[in-house]
């Protein structure tokens, strides 16, 4: 096969007119120039420069080969620019893995932004459970995800998998407008000990965090429905089918008003020493995602955040709080 550096060479050569200007051009010496077009002449089998004292002449074959090979030189020239870009992330595909709520209220901004930087990039969006995400990347099916856990639930990631914080997020306690304790200023979870629960499915990491929340105020949660539609969640809340504690990213896109009109009292739960739940209206506005990571080509040790390590209370008696993280595999 025909040395694509060689054939640049031999162009350069016919274009300047000799083995000295075309190696001060490439950057290569007088003679490493005439040793490639002399192994590009061997490979053809055919002389491709007349050489005297003064100058060289190209051959009729010499012609005809740089004229075929200037498209070639071209494609190769373009396909090596473009894989420069490629590495920097300019090109190529983004496989994002997401839960539903991110996709919806961290994703867009964020990768909007990334795409007016690299504009030949194209994204493919996976949305499941963290559990789920994780294991797709493990399989190298995904490139990085957004995904979340619960202070009182660990988390343990994949060994290949780099966790990065992204934001937290309150616990936000929903009550019917017309609950008793609607509009008191302060609650303590033994007030709720009597209450009935609408919480999500039993292998989910937010029932889990209920569960344990309450079994360490010594009573076990009435749980009337189960669902993982934060939408018909916040509906059962407002039709008084039972009361629920959801993320705060969880209780819609719209701010005050829309609380209102969802017919929902809302609280961002805190423990204070007694331990008691602090009830304020929800004012949460997310944050910006950050840039995307991308694939890192090197080996590390497995990532964790402190609060992956074992279950505990939120810090200074805080309630616990979900944290949704980026993460994305570190290759060996």
């Amino acid at each position: 096969m025909l040395n694509p550096v060689h054939l640049r060479t031999l162009a350069v050569v016919l274009r300047t007119g000799s083995f000295a200007d075309a190696a001060r051009e490439i950057g290569y010496t007088g003679s490493a120039v005439s040793q490639q077009v002399a192994a590009l002449e061997r490979a053809v089998q055919a002389p491709l420069v007349e050489r005297d004292a003064q100058s060289i002449r190209p051959t009729e074959a010499a012609k005809f080969l740089a004229s075929r090979a200037r498209d070639i030189i071209s494609a190769l020239s373009t396909l090596e620019d473009d894989m420069k870009g490629f590495s920097k992330g300019d090109y190529g595909l983004m496989r994002l893995g997401s839960f539903s709520t991110a996709s919806q209220r961290l994703i867009p901004g964020g990768l909007a932004s990334y795409l007016r930087r690299h504009p030949n990039s194209t994204v493919e969006l996976e949305e499941g459970s963290p559990s789920e995400l994780a294991a797709l990347l493990k399989e190298s099916a995904l490139d990085v995800a957004v995904v979340f856990h619960y202070d009182l639930v660990p988390q343990q990631w994949p060994s290949n998998v780099l966790a990065t914080p992204l934001l937290t997020e309150e616990l936000t306690l929903l009550l019917p407008e017309t609950h008793r304790l609607a509009g008191a200023d302060s609650i303590t979870l033994q007030d709720l000990a009597d209450e009935n629960w609408v919480s999500g499915k039993e292998d989910t990491s937010g029932d889990a965090c209920l569960r344990h929340l309450c079994a360490s105020e010594g009573f076990k949660p009435r749980i009337t429905v189960r669902s993982n539609n934060y939408d018909a969640i916040r509906g059962m809340v407002r039709s008084g089918v039972g009361i629920a504690l959801i993320p705060a990213l969880e209780c819609g896109h719209r701010r005050d008003r829309g609380q209102e009109h969802l017919g929902l009292h809302g609280a961002a739960a805190h423990f204070r020493p007694s331990p008691e739940v602090r009830i304020r209206r929800v004012d949460h506005e997310p944050p910006a995602m950050p840039r995307p990571l991308s694939r890192q080509a090197r080996s590390v040790n497995p990532a964790r955040h402190p609060s992956d390590e074992a279950p505990r209370r939120g810090g200074a008696g805080r309630l616990p709080r979900r944290a949704p993280r980026v993460v994305n595999p570190q290759l060996g």
